[in-house]
């Protein structure tokens, strides 16, 4: 059997158990290092506000974590090794790129003045998959790509055709980010026409959108979708959100959706406060919001256990073996 990449070392599928498939240990966005009154960041404080806030998933039977952090999202693999060893649950790095918009962009527009930087960043992603993100020692075991809202800029275009072909490469998956619940079907199509396997990609975000037909549309392209940002009620109601995963586990779709809340424990930068109103939007928003609630929930609606674990074990195990 294939062996996982975690940023421990390699692990088989059977190992993974109980998997959050997008989450983040410490996320920035970038500049938060332009602001001179960002405290600096500090790696050890980090690391234990991971570890108490994933503690409590950890007693609910998680075992794997992907962090979906991308290369340009304030990724710390060092931090990932620190949180994997603390806590005795594996952690699967991300190699990759943000939007456009929000990610970090320019270097490589740059050289795409003079150079097929669609070849470059596919370099870039097989050597982190291949042979180690940096000095590191670890090696990425997913790829992270994103499109912003409701389009795909000719940048992010390249870095979907990368990510497709790195995949092809080194059969690592690629998981996604989509704006708002928008871009799904395309970028499944532009991932499987550039020669990913689609049983290996997951569009993800897919969870901001209650339109049955918009996911249907996606899952008819063979590949997996995720409801993974469970929980920010601000960004789109969770009431439509388990709707919508209820409906489509109903006609025989749970062997292709996979859960998870889009959150992180540490955040560099400037503090920062949301506002009295935004609060309670944001309330189920942590690491556990899976267990506490969708999945009481899930069982509430007649959903079996049986498809309870094909969501949380099932698919991904399927999804990083090739099965």
């Amino acid at each position: 059997m294939a062996k996982i990449n975690t940023v421990l070392g390699p692990v088989s599928a059977d190992e993974l158990g109980v998997t959050l498939m997008h989450e983040h240990l410490v996320f920035a966005y970038l500049g938060w290092d332009c602001d001179a009154l960002a405290p600096p960041y500090d790696r050890e404080a980090a690391a234990a506000a991971c570890v108490e806030a994933l503690r409590e998933a950890k007693g609910y039977g998680l075992k794997t974590l992907v962090d979906a952090t991308a290369t340009d999202m304030g990724r710390d693999v060092e931090l990932q090794k620190i949180v994997s060893e603390k806590l005795g649950v594996n952690i699967i790095c991300a190699t990759g790129f943000y939007t456009e918009k929000y990610g970090k962009a320019g270097y490589f527009k740059f050289r795409s003045l003079a150079y097929d930087i669609t070849t470059e960043l596919c370099e870039t992603l097989v050597k982190e998959i291949t042979q180690g993100i940096g000095n590191t020692g670890v090696k990425a075991g997913v790829i992270k790509v994103a499109t912003g809202h409701a389009r795909i800029s000719s940048y992010e275009e390249k870095v979907l055709k990368a990510a497709a072909r790195a995949q092809k490469e080194t059969g690592v998956p690629i998981i996604t980010h989509t704006e708002s619940g928008t871009m799904g079907p395309e970028q499944a199509d532009l991932l499987i026409s550039e020669g990913a396997d689609p049983k290996r990609v997951v569009i993800g975000h897919m969870c901001g959108n209650a339109d049955l037909n918009y996911h249907l549309s996606v899952l008819e392209k063979g590949v997996n979708i995720a409801f993974d940002r469970l929980g920010i009620d601000i960004l789109f109601p969770d009431k439509l959100r388990k709707a919508c995963l209820i409906g489509l586990i109903g006609i025989g779709h749970a062997d292709r959706i996979m859960l998870s809340q889009d959150c992180w424990a540490y955040r560099l930068g400037r503090p920062f406060e949301f506002s009295d109103a935004a609060k309670p939007l944001l309330a189920n928003w942590s690491y556990v919001h899976v267990f506490n609630n969708i999945i009481p929930a899930l069982r509430e609606a007649g959903v079996s256990e049986d498809k309870i674990n094909t969501l949380m074990v099932g698919n991904p195990r399927r999804l990083f073996s090739g099965e």
